[in-house]
Order: structure tokens, then sequence, then C-alpha cells
């Protein structure tokens, strides 16, 4: 097992992927020192157009190669909303793949799912 920083995880990432349909993701998240998230998911169709966004609250955490989340909060139309903690889709783990300073790739316990998150920097060009 793999023991990853913690710490390196803190900040703002990003990821880009498209389903089976065309549908286009564009995911945003930001982890706070608290161990406190904020996820955005924006679908787009195929033209481009937002269809749906989707912006969760929660909690976060790393233990080794295990990084895990509870989401707690949903907001639609700019309303937050308790999410139903008895509710199994709400909490998730994944395996930790990869974790550097650009790059967080992690694996979904149950699915197998793949995912790849880049940070965002604000200062382009400095890393």
């Amino acid at each position: 097992m793999m023991n990853y920083s913690r710490e390196l995880l803190i900040g703002r990432w990003y990821r880009k992927d498209k389903d089976e349909q065309g549908t286009q993701l564009v995911e945003y998240a930001e982890l706070a020192a608290d161990g406190s998230f904020e996820f955005t998911f924006v679908f787009f169709n195929e033209q481009g157009e937002i269809t749906s966004q989707v912006i969760e609250l929660g909690d976060w955490g790393l233990v080794g190669d295990i990084h895990f989340t509870t989401t707690k909060n949903e907001v639609i139309d700019q309303e937050v909303y308790a999410t139903d903690l008895n509710n199994a889709d709400n909490y998730h783990a994944y395996k930790v793949l990869q974790l550097s300073h650009q790059t967080f790739q992690y694996q979904h316990i149950v699915t197998n799912d793949i995912f790849t998150m880049h940070r965002v920097t604000d200062n382009i060009g400095h890393c």
C-alpha cells in the first residue's frame, strides 16, 4: 500500500470526460485543508450548451492510498439542500493510483471507474 500525502490533495482540481451518448462532463473540485469539499459538475450537449449543473458539498479524506468522500449537501438553483445521509450513493471510496502536484488519478472501489484530475493553478506558468 502506498502512503500518499494528504496535503497534495488540498486545492482546486479539474477534469473533462465524455460519455457514450456524447454528453460532455466537466468537474471542478475544491478540496479544503479542513476536510470539506465543493464539487461542481457541468454537463454539456453535443452543441456545447450547458444542459445541467450540480454542486455537491461535503467532507473528504485520505488514508494511505484510500480517498473517500461524503456528500452532505447539494446546491440546486442556488438553494442548499441537505442530502439523505441514509442513501449509500452519498458515500464513495477510491484507490489512489497516482498523486502529484499536477495530477490526481483514482479508481472507484465499487465500479472500478478511473478518473484523472488536473490541478488548477492560479499563476499560469508557475507550478
